[in-house]
């Protein structure tokens, strides 16, 4: 073979390596893609027991928040995806939803979360209006001002109806609540919690709490297993 018989080979052989190794990478990329939104699964989520509930109580899959009060993703969380949730699954009986508070912020988060717990006990019926109550009172800029006071808690838990805020004042400081507070933090570090909203599906974590298409792939998933 001449010459200038190879040279066209050996540029269609170059031209030929390259082309495999761009389709090689991007089937690398695709994959990396696909699983850069869900973090390792646990053999199971949290016990919810004891918990809040949202949804009935033999909905086939559970759907867990850790979120904190003063968190403004949490807040953003709730407003944006948390409907979607409620609507497609958790009203259709699909899905139980449960919260677990985060004390990443201190002693407002902490105030924040034996609140909520308060009101649970004294009235689970007001619990979920109190919790997005209190994520509406956030401020929506300077979120990292003192803002979580005992005043804002009964000013918030007194325009929910069934929050006697004078009992809620009482229990707050009771010890009952404040280790149902700390029972959530014992479950903050067993699933060694990083940020907050963290959202998981059954035992699965979700790396980002907003892709909400991944969430419904999840629970669809896990319907399907059932």
């Amino acid at each position: 073979m001449s010459k200038k018989n190879q040279s066209p080979m050996k540029l269609i052989m170059i031209i030929t390596l390259i082309v495999f190794a761009m389709i090689a990478a991007l089937v690398v990329i695709n994959n990396m893609k696909s699983e850069q939104n869900v973090s390792p699964s646990f053999e199971e989520g949290p016990s919810i027991e004891g918990q809040p509930v949202l949804g009935k109580s033999d909905a086939p899959v559970t759907v867990v928040e850790f979120g904190d009060f003063k968190c403004p993703a949490c807040k953003a969380w709730g407003q944006n995806i948390f409907p979607k949730l409620v609507e497609d699954y958790v009203d259709t009986g699909k899905v139980k939803f449960s919260y677990i508070n985060v004390l990443f912020h201190g002693d407002e988060s902490k105030l924040g979360s034996v609140a909520a717990e308060a009101v649970y006990k004294q009235n689970p019926d007001s619990y979920w209006d109190f919790n997005k109550a209190l994520f509406d009172a956030q401020p929506d800029e300077d979120h990292d001002s003192l803002w979580i006071t005992m005043e804002k808690i009964k000013e918030v838990a007194s325009a929910i109806p069934g929050i006697d805020t004078n009992q809620l004042e009482k229990d707050i400081q009771s010890q009952e609540i404040i280790d149902e507070v700390n029972n959530d933090s014992a479950l903050v570090e067993e699933y060694k919690i990083q940020q907050t909203p963290s959202i998981m599906v059954n035992g699965t974590m979700l790396e980002d709490p907003f892709d909400y298409e991944k969430i419904k792939s999840l629970i669809d998933q896990a319907l399907e297993d059932k």
